[in-house]
């Protein structure tokens, strides 16, 4: 029987922009060719004398002004022209930080306004616990906030954005689009084979492989298929032992690991699929793996976890050598931190979103790591949002390092 996550009425929808975007006012001023975003005008200025801080180096003026959160940027404009030239747009200012070696964790989250159905890219500084928003994604379909999925390169500051559904005739997209940090720029990339939503994604060696989920009329695929990012093109590869969309999927010990998870009333096991490109073949999932997989997950420490969304939100680690899930040690998921929640991982933290866009980062210790069983602790630290993002909620979230 066929089984689907989300019917077309449950969540708002939006027109995004063309391919062509169309920058906001807020984004405009990076189209201007004007004299002081030229970056000669830069070097003119410190001939001149004009340094950036009075009585600093300018090297070293440069290394403090680049630290400075995003959402202050526009303050920093009217300091002198100087700053204006660093500060007038994101590409800049995060070009200068890549060439200088800075390499900081931002959060972003693919969020939609809970009433009006608005989609934005709301990007997390988890530095210094500010936000600010990205251009918009570019898309000519009338499209649903769920259903995409989203894969990173996180320490190139790459993100893909890929499928879909579109919402007037609730049919799956093979669109795909990549966001560039440096550039603070959306590209529109070689569509992909199939178009699909709900479907299982997920990065190795550097390719890009998608697998399973809902195709036109919501019927279930058994096909995958990878990208090469370098060279732009999507080939197949081999299909599922079963036709399945999916509810989660996680990149462990070079293969991919897929789940359809639970659905209410909880009848039915979850089916579980894990390909390996090594050999090009799909296998089972062991049934204490699928079984116990209730959640979203990340993998840390060569581990996979699970931020549970039942079992009180608790944080659990997978054993491959029992074939069970133990229970990390510490307090569940905080009680700021509501449903739907989005998870990825930073160096060894997990970070969730939550509705209204409070961000928990949970800190994760080894008790063991001696031992032969690692077992592990938890400690979470909430950061709540601005009073202005109370109304939107996540679909995605991703960190990557610019």
């Amino acid at each position: 029987m066929q089984r689907v996550r989300v019917s077309s009425h449950q969540a708002p929808v939006q027109r995004l922009g063309d391919s062509q975007m169309t920058l906001s006012p807020k984004f405009r001023l990076a189209a201007k060719q004007s004299d002081l975003l030229d970056p000669s005008f830069d070097l003119e200025m410190w001939r001149k004398g004009e340094p950036l801080i009075p009585g600093l180096p300018d090297d070293v003026a440069l290394n403090c002004l680049l630290r400075i959160p995003v959402d202050d940027h526009m303050n920093c404009r009217v300091v002198c022209k100087r700053w204006y030239s660093l500060f007038a747009t994101k590409d800049r200012f995060f070009s200068r930080r890549k060439e200088l070696g800075f390499h900081d964790p931002w959060l972003f989250v693919f969020a939609f306004h809970k009433t009006s159905g608005k989609i934005q890219w709301k990007v997390f500084d988890l530095k210094n616990s500010s936000w600010h928003t990205i251009p918009a994604m570019p898309c000519k379909e009338k499209v649903c906030p769920h259903g995409f999925r989203c894969i990173c390169f996180p320490h190139d500051g790459v993100l893909y954005v890929c499928g879909g559904v579109a919402s007037d005739v609730d049919c799956p997209l093979n669109l795909v689009v990549k966001y560039e940090v440096r550039r603070n720029r959306w590209t529109v990339m070689k569509k992909m084979i199939t178009a699909r939503s709900f479907f299982a994604s997920g990065v190795i060696d550097g390719m890009i492989y998608v697998a399973g989920g809902n195709s036109t009329h919501l019927f279930e695929l058994d096909s995958a298929e990878v990208l090469d990012p370098n060279e732009g093109i999507w080939c197949p590869v081999a299909n599922m032992g079963t036709n399945m969309a999916s509810y989660d999927s996680a990149v462990l010990n070079g293969k991919l690991l897929v789940t359809e998870g639970w659905f209410w009333p909880f009848y039915v096991v979850p089916r579980g699929q894990i390909y390996d490109p090594q050999t090009g073949n799909w296998e089972n999932m062991a049934s204490g793996l699928r079984e116990g997989w209730t959640g979203s997950s990340v993998v840390l420490y060569g581990q996979l976890f699970v931020v549970s969304e039942h079992e009180r939100t608790k944080l659990k680690v997978y054993d491959p050598e029992t074939d069970s899930w133990d229970t990390v040690e510490g307090l569940p998921l905080p009680e700021q931190i509501c449903k739907p929640f989005s998870v990825d991982c930073c160096d060894n933290r997990i970070v969730v979103v939550g509705r209204n866009l409070h961000v928990a980062v949970g800190h994760i210790k080894s008790l063991q790591p001696s031992s032969k069983h690692c077992s592990f602790a938890v400690y979470w630290q909430v950061v709540d949002a601005p009073a202005s993002l109370s109304d939107f909620t996540p679909s995605s979230a991703q960190v990557l390092f610019a």
